[in-house]
């Protein structure tokens, strides 16, 4: 498996979606507020990380790929850090489209840290908009979409339900792919019924219960949902993570497998973890690796980036060394 890793390198994934600007604010508790029966936390540092589908963007980088990110900023502060950011991680911004209706999708998470204990999580404020995007801005999506897609070979759709996926975007992205032989892959967290034909359709347990309309608790129930929701959506292949149940897959040609969770000697946070499953996944289907060695990839690289806080990153060494102890094991 070690040896697969270097077939990642230089694939060329084009990563559409909603963006998000994560932002992490760490302080120190010193007393409780007279206000209200909260902890006053005085600033320590700020923390500005790629979220949304920025984040798949940066584990295709990490891992020796090239990624172009097609998405909607606002006309602010925020859109420029994330451009800068973009840039810093090697990420071409080529697709991005600027709103002067929208706001940059900015999240803070506010941490209070108290060595030597892990930082606890406090509070989390969202700004963002979730209604779908008008004529124009989904015109000038279509647009980059027709300009990018013939230069890369594979497309990830990364839906955050924010809006900017609409099923007219998606049916671009679907013929495009077509016309120029790239896969079409899909990280999906609602809105399953927009991805038909997908080469690569992932979600969680929780979501594919949701499109089912049927629970999945039982493996025998795993087996039919997976035969049911690869057909409904007419996908090439169904990946369906379970948490620290692992995943499970089912394709054309590839029969019903469960993989149990990749080892991790401490789940510390699981945002993300979905990201660089969907990110390592398509950059080895692209490769032209088997559905099995790719989702192995990927089951390995997602229990690498928990051990760490926010999004995060997995680098080829770290998955080969992760791998070359799997292997001992």
């Amino acid at each position: 498996m070690r040896t697969l890793v270097a077939r990642l390198a230089a694939q060329r994934i084009l990563v559409i979606g909603d963006l998000t600007l994560d932002e992490y604010l760490y302080g120190r508790a010193t007393r409780l507020s007279r206000e209200a029966a909260l902890p006053v936390l005085e600033l320590q540092r700020q923390e500005l990380i790629l979220g949304g589908a920025a984040n798949p963007a940066r584990n295709i980088v990490a891992l020796g790929g090239q990624a172009t990110q097609i998405g909607v900023v606002g006309n602010d502060p925020e859109a420029e850090q994330l451009k800068a950011l973009l840039a810093a991680s090697g990420i071409s911004s080529a697709g991005l489209v600027v709103s002067a209706e929208r706001p940059t999708t900015r999240k803070t998470r506010i941490l209070a840290t108290e060595s030597p204990r892990l930082p606890q999580h406090v509070a989390r404020l969202d700004r963002l908009q979730r209604s779908p995007l008008s004529p124009h801005e989904e015109q000038q999506i279509l647009a980059a979409l027709a300009a990018l897609v013939p230069k890369h070979q594979a497309v990830l759709c990364s839906d955050y339900q924010l809006g900017l996926l609409t099923a007219r975007v998606v049916d671009a992205v679907r013929e495009l792919c077509r016309a120029h032989a790239a896969l079409f892959c899909v990280d999906a967290q609602g809105n399953s019924h927009f991805y038909r034909g997908a080469d690569l359709f992932r979600c969680n347990d929780r979501e594919a219960a949701l499109a089912l309309g049927l629970p999945l608790r039982s493996e025998a129930e795993f087996v039919r949902g997976l035969a049911r929701l690869r057909n409904e959506l007419n996908a090439q292949l169904v990946m369906v993570t379970r948490g620290p149940d692992g995943l499970s897959l089912e394709g054309v040609g590839v029969a019903y497998q469960h993989l149990a969770a990749a080892r991790a000697s401490e789940v510390y946070d699981t945002t993300g973890a979905g990201d660089t499953f969907v990110a390592v996944a398509t950059m080895a289907l692209t490769a032209g690796l088997t559905p099995l060695d790719a989702a192995q990839l990927a089951n390995t690289a997602a229990a690498l980036v928990v051990r760490r806080y926010g999004n995060a990153v997995v680098s080829p060494e770290e998955l080969m060394a992760a791998l070359g102890e799997g292997s001992r094991e």
